[in-house]
């Protein structure tokens, strides 16, 4: 599959969320003072969530943001009748929740696939046969911390006050302008300056800064692999470099995901789908996501960041006139 096709693939998730929105705002807010009753996940959203989940989560569009919309869009979610900071919130659900573990592990398992030489670089560098594997692993580790520890003391608050449509149209817009500006200015303006161009050659400095960046993805609709990757063009990665290491800051970061959602609901995941939706969602999820990647690779090299930049303003501005109406 060529990759103008996955973004022809996102631009439409974007117009079947536009117009799948209104319906179920609607017969969200006509049930909002009763319980909502668990919902489980037919194969055909399970493999709708998972090819969203893996289109977006490596490109630097959001795929939590994404996923928040879709949810709404196919009445996996509604809104709560808690109101928070931000205007009302979009309440939790279990059943959303648990296949979240599916999701997850099948973009972790995308990369651990496409980059297991990576990976196995820094296994022999962790037990002292590759110098050059241990500095990216020590970088890794580095990045990997300030949003661990940011997450986990801020996850319940996080859920309970930024999970609506008005706040991850904010992200998505900021986001988009901040990628343009950021590539425009590190990159294009400076693209004959000495760059990282191999991801070993990583600083734990670097990495620490590009940690502390990734604590600002924690806001739904930011994108964890757009913030990341502008970090590394800021701090002197070449823009594949970047993208790279961004991919395998993933893996501990997706890995602790899982493990954290596990934790919380893991009983729950045989009740979220059968066993076809699940495997479906895992399957789709891993592919999609595989495809995405070195679909994505290949597109920097010839034309950057700001496509992505001008879809998520784009996007933004259709979810904004749609709330604007109501």
């Amino acid at each position: 599959m060529q990759f103008q096709h996955l973004m022809c693939v996102a631009g439409l998730c974007g117009a079947l969320w536009a117009g799948g929105l209104a319906d179920s705002a609607s017969a969200a807010e006509a049930t909002s003072d009763s319980p909502a009753p668990p919902q489980r996940i037919s194969a055909l959203e399970a493999a709708i969530l998972g090819a969203i989940q893996g289109l977006t989560e490596y490109l630097p569009v959001s795929s939590t943001g994404h996923l928040i919309l879709a949810n709404h869009a196919m009445g996996l979610s509604r809104f709560s009748d808690r109101t928070g900071p931000f205007g009302r919130v979009i309440e939790e659900n279990e059943t959303v929740d648990a296949f979240d573990i599916v999701l997850h592990l099948g973009t972790f398992l995308a990369v651990l696939g496409l980059y297991h030489r990576r990976v196995a670089q820094m296994v022999r560098g962790m037990a002292g046969r590759d110098p050059a594997g241990l500095r990216l692993a020590i970088a890794l580790a580095v990045a990997f911390v300030p949003a661990a520890v940011v997450g986990a003391a801020g996850h319940h608050w996080i859920t309970e006050n930024l999970y609506n449509p008005i706040t991850v149209v904010a992200a998505l817009a900021a986001g988009g302008v901040l990628m343009i500006v950021i590539e425009h200015y590190f990159w294009r303006r400076r693209k004959d300056a000495a760059r990282v161009k191999q991801v070993d050659q990583a600083y734990a400095w670097q990495g620490l800064v590009i940690g502390l960046a990734q604590c600002l993805a924690l806001w739904p609709g930011t994108s964890r692999s757009m913030i990341t990757m502008l970090a590394a063009l800021v701090v002197g990665f070449d823009m594949v470099a970047a993208a790279e290491f961004s991919f395998l800051l993933a893996l501990p970061t997706l890995g602790a995901a899982t493990v954290f959602v596990a934790s919380k609901h893991w009983h729950d995941l045989t009740q979220a789908a059968g066993a076809d939706g699940l495997i479906l969602g895992l399957v789709v999820t891993a592919v999609v996501a595989a495809l995405a990647v070195k679909g994505f690779v290949k597109w920097l090299t010839g034309h950057g960041l700001w496509p992505f930049g001008l879809y998520r303003i784009a996007l933004a501005a259709a979810v904004f006139a749609y709330f604007a109406t109501r």
